[in-house]
C-alpha cells in the first residue's frame, strides 16, 4: 500500500511540476530570445524489496529547449540576432556572468547598454558603457561604434567595445530561473571570435503554442489519472481497515 501511495504522489508531484512549465512557456510564447523550458522524467528504480535509495524517485527535472527561435527583421539599430550556437554575455543580477539570446538592446539612463529585460551587456572588460552619441550601431561581429555628438560626418564612427559572444559547446550549462544561460557550478563560458550577429533584427521565442496546448492536455490527463490511483488507494485501506474490524 505504501508503494502505491508513493508512486500516486510522485506522479502527482512530476504532473504539477510539468503544468507549471508548460503554463510558463505558454506565458513567454512573445519573449524576445526565450528558450523553452523542458521536463524529463527520471526512471524509478526498483531494486530487490524496495526503491534503490541512490537513484531519483521519479521527481521531474527541468531543462531548456536549445532550438533556435525565428529570426524576424526589425530595422532597428539596436536589435541583434546572436546567430549558430553563440550566446551573448550579461550580467546577471548577483554579478556573475550568465548569458542570454535576447538581443534588444537599449541604452539606460546610466549609459550602461542592457538587453530588453534589463541585463548590462558584458563587453571585453565588463558592463559595456556606453558615451554620449548620436548614433549608435553593432557590426556583424559584434563591434559597438558610436557617432559622437556634433561629430564630423566624413569621419568613421568611433569604436567603444565589443558585444562578449560565447559558445557552450563542450560546456556543463543550466538555465537558470532568470531565464539566463548559466555554467553549472559557476565559471564562465570563453570568448567565440568567430560569432556573429544579425544587426536590426532578433530572435523570437522557440515556443511552439500549439504543442505547449497539446502537452497542457496530455498533462491534465496524466494528473488525473494519478489522482485516481491516490483515491484507489485510499479506498483499499479502508477496505482492509474494515475486514480487520469484522474479524
Amino acid at each position: 500500500m505504501d508503494r502505491l501511495v508513493y508512486t500516486a504522489l510522485s506522479g502527482l508531484k512530476g504532473q504539477m511540476d510539468a503544468q507549471a512549465t508548460i503554463a510558463n512557456n505558454i506565458a513567454n510564447a512573445s519573449t524576445i530570445g526565450y528558450r523553452a523550458d523542458r521536463v524529463n522524467f527520471d526512471r524509478l528504480i526498483v531494486k530487490g524489496d524496495g526503491f534503490d535509495s541512490r537513484q531519483p524517485n521519479a521527481e521531474s527535472v527541468v531543462d531548456m529547449d536549445r532550438r533556435a527561435g525565428a529570426i524576424v527583421q526589425t530595422g532597428r539599430g539596436l536589435d541583434v540576432a546572436i546567430t549558430g550556437d553563440n550566446w551573448l554575455a550579461v550580467q546577471a543580477a548577483d554579478g556573475s556572468e550568465a548569458y542570454t539570446r535576447r538581443g534588444d538592446l537599449r541604452v539606460a539612463p546610466s549609459g550602461v547598454l542592457e538587453t530588453g529585460d534589463g541585463f548590462p551587456v558584458m563587453g571585453s572588460g565588463g558592463p559595456i558603457t556606453v558615451p554620449p552619441h548620436d548614433k549608435i550601431m553593432i557590426a556583424e561581429d559584434g563591434t559597438v561604434s558610436i557617432v559622437p555628438p556634433g561629430a564630423d560626418p566624413s569621419q568613421p564612427p568611433q569604436v567603444i567595445d565589443r558585444l562578449k559572444l560565447t559558445s557552450d559547446k563542450g560546456s556543463d550549462t543550466v538555465k537558470g530561473l532568470d531565464n539566463l544561460l548559466h555554467v553549472r557550478g559557476g565559471g564562465v563560458l570563453p570568448d567565440d571570435l568567430d560569432a556573429k550577429v544579425m544587426s536590426g533584427a532578433l530572435e523570437q521565442s522557440n515556443v511552439n503554442l500549439t504543442q505547449a496546448l497539446v502537452d497542457m492536455i496530455e498533462n491534465q490527463r496524466s494528473y488525473e489519472v494519478q489522482a485516481n490511483l491516490l483515491k484507489e488507494a485510499k479506498n483499499m485501506d479502508e477496505s482492509s481497515a474494515s475486514l480487520m474490524r469484522v474479524g
